[in-house]
């Protein structure tokens, strides 16, 4: 096996991983840093927790440790954009933490706070500069920010800006940098999309995937309750209170919902916190602190805010709502079962959101395991065929009857019991069996 020593980085960089305990890189690592330290763009498909940072911040520091230059005023050596401010706060954590023993600058930029230390701290220039496009192209503007000597541009979680809508941000900020330059693009599934941004950014790139786009890890023990509206509460209250469930994420489809779901569960004596758009940054910080120290058992969060999110041991993720986009699931999903272990996804599923289901059964091409075996069991959510809900300004419409009965994945019923005959226990149940365990045996940490 190839270890980070056998990868020939800097010394540094070496003694940063030894002291965090990382000996081995993982496959999205090893297949990436050799192609970078190469100087080749990279289009890198892995999914979360796959160790996607360290990918691309281990050769960008060998980089810059072999490769010392004045910094230019107002302007970074390296680009990394990131859609969330969690997301950006963790790449330039991980930088620090790689670089510790390099005299490295950095910093970090978004919205949602003031910008005076923003601009202070790019005055001299930097290394390494993590931003969000929006207060990035906001501090451009203002002549605080100068791209032309930018050497290195990496995009992590491109799907996710895409579906943000920063294309057009993106294709801004690009248009300020130097066009001799190192590009590499991260994302964890591969639409039209990103396959044409991917295309008009990346020369002769080496392509790194780990993992088939848009499949689930297979660690991750899946299964769907089908649930009448009225009873999701209650059935979410009877997961999560389960002893197996040690830090679990909640997610939920509107911002207003997700502070509904943290309300409930308060009342019924649940540690929990919402984490969303409407939340103020400082807001967002003590939730995510408070959930990676253990004083949050529960945190309920929205698509977009839970990027970023990096804990290894979430033992469990629920689907309050299912996702409108089938390629979210896998996202979502991927919050658990990260660094090796196990973990378990529980979707709860009501009439209206039975279309999405088959979306997402379509999308990651196999029916989910039905757990029936609970008081909460609809078969009128089982059998729906009704339209899914119309997302917009005036919250969820409601769905009118389908025709027809509808598609099913691989021409299956995916309201049946997984083959096998019996109904699957989720470890999130009260009554429920197999919880989530730690593999035996070594195994290496994602970095």
């Amino acid at each position: 096996m190839t270890s980070f020593a056998d990868l020939k980085l800097a010394e540094p960089i070496l003694r940063a991983l030894a002291e965090e305990g990382y000996t081995d890189p993982t496959p999205i690592q090893a297949g990436a840093i050799p192609q970078l330290l190469e100087g080749r763009d990279l289009l890198g498909l892995a999914q979360t927790g796959t160790g996607k940072t360290a990918a691309f911040a281990l050769p960008i520091l060998h980089r810059l440790a072999q490769h010392r230059v004045p910094h230019t005023p107002k302007g970074p050596r390296v680009l990394v954009l990131a859609p969330t401010r969690e997301l950006a706060s963790q790449i330039d954590e991980s930088f620090a933490t790689y670089g510790r023993h390099m005299r490295l600058s950095h910093t970090v930029i978004f919205g949602g706070v003031g910008q005076g230390r923003q601009v202070d701290a790019m005055r001299r220039g930097v290394d390494v500069l993590v931003a969000a496009p929006g207060r990035l192209l906001d501090l451009i503007g203002q002549r605080h920010i100068d791209l032309s000597n930018v050497e290195v541009l990496v995009l992590d979680e491109a799907d996710r800006m895409l579906d943000m809508g920063f294309v057009r941000d993106i294709r801004r900020v690009v248009a300020l940098l130097p066009k001799e330059r190192q590009t590499l693009l991260f994302s964890a599934t591969m639409p039209k999309s990103i396959a044409e941004l991917a295309g008009s950014l990346l020369r002769d790139p080496a392509r790194v995937e780990v993992t088939p786009p848009s499949t689930t890890v297979e660690r991750i023990r899946q299964a769907v309750m089908f649930v009448d509206d009225n009873n999701k509460k209650n059935a979410m209250l009877m997961l999560v209170q389960s002893p197996k469930v040690v830090r679990a994420i909640v997610f939920t489809l509107m911002k207003h919902e997700a502070n509904k779901v943290v309300e409930f569960l308060e009342r019924e004596g649940i540690a929990a916190e919402a984490i969303h758009g409407n939340k103020s940054q400082g807001a967002r910080e003590r939730a995510l602190a408070g959930f990676k120290s253990g004083a949050v058992k529960v945190l309920v969060a929205t698509d977009i805010a839970a990027r970023g999110i990096d804990v290894d041991d979430i033992s469990h993720v629920f689907n309050y709502d299912l996702p409108n986009v089938p390629e979210s699931y896998v996202h979502r999903i991927g919050r658990t079962a990260r660094a090796g272990r196990e973990g378990w996804a529980i979707s709860l599923c009501d009439a209206e959101q039975r279309a999405w289901l088959r979306d997402i059964e379509r999308e990651i091409g196999k029916p989910l395991p039905v757990f029936m075996d609970h008081p909460f069991h609809s078969e009128t959510a089982a059998n729906s065929t009704m339209r899914p809900p119309v997302l917009g300004s005036g919250g969820r419409g409601r769905g009118g009857p389908g025709g027809g009965g509808g598609h099913h994945a691989g021409g299956q019923r995916s309201g049946a019991r997984p083959s096998g005959g019996q109904p699957q226990r989720p470890a999130g149940a009260n009554r429920g069996g197999g919880g989530n365990r730690r593999p035996s045996g070594g195994g290496h940490r994602a970095v």
